[in-house]
């Protein structure tokens, strides 16, 4: 249950979960659902739950046997702070990356107030980074929910970004990744919605990755913008600085 990612802001993920549900826009064409669905079908055992959340408790100490330092997805195929999980649980799994300090982890949320209410009851090591995915101005409210997360690092993903971020306050907020959503039936993504983010990421001196523009044929549209790459990552947790590679 951890692979070498093809995802280009992370090199390998880790699911002690899998499974979840859908809870806003962003969900309606999820792709961990449609790999789940493909998984099952060729009868790979984690998956036997189809995308039903399943707690995986064998995997929990997983990254205490990498010993070469990884930038580590956490739940790609999940949520870590859906309601199904219980919170005992979320504390294993912040123990384990709290014994990690040689790995970062990436984790990413959608239930930001589950996140909020159960953020004090968690210890916070600095290789953790916390995000929550904003794909249109219905959810920024979990941008202000991230924002009391006692978090090293505190990122959003705008992606799938499906509309205008206008109402987007980035006070306090580590780094931005932003991306179009790919697939089958993906809905457009518009360039006044990414330049609208990338100009408050400049004006706030925060780390932009621009991660694709996504569509039926993502491979073909890139990620170029302003006729380059945006891979910007948040280095010093102090004052993140953005650069570039």
């Amino acid at each position: 249950m951890a692979t070498n990612s093809k995802i280009e802001w992370t090199e390998t993920t880790w699911n002690p979960v899998t499974g979840c549900s859908k809870i806003s826009d962003g969900c309606k064409n999820c792709y961990a659902e449609r790999m789940a669905n493909r998984l099952y079908s060729m009868g790979v055992d984690r998956y036997k739950n189809r995308f039903k959340v399943t707690l995986h408790e064998d995997l929990v100490t997983l990254p205490l046997q990498w010993k070469q330092p990884k930038m580590i997805f956490v739940n790609s195929m999940s949520d870590l702070f859906h309601e199904d999980i219980p919170l005992e649980f979320i504390k294993s799994v912040f123990e384990t990356m709290g014994s990690c300090p040689q790995h970062t982890f990436q984790i990413l949320t959608k239930r930001s107030s589950r996140l909020l209410e159960v953020a004090n009851q968690l210890n916070w090591p600095i290789n953790v980074w916390m995000g929550v995915s904003v794909e249109n101005d219905k959810v920024i409210s979990r941008v202000d929910d991230l924002r009391k997360v006692p978090a090293a690092v505190r990122f959003l993903s705008c992606e799938p970004l499906l509309g205008s971020l206008s109402n987007l306050n980035l006070d306090s907020i580590h780094w931005v990744i932003v991306g179009g959503e790919s697939g089958p039936f993906s809905r457009p993504i518009h360039y006044d919605w990414v330049e609208s983010i990338y100009q408050k990421c400049n004006q706030e001196h925060v780390p932009f990755f621009f991660k694709q523009w996504g569509g039926t044929r993502k491979h073909v549209t890139g990620r170029l913008l302003h006729e380059r790459t945006y891979s910007e990552m948040p280095i010093n947790l102090e004052k993140p600085i953005a650069i570039n590679y």
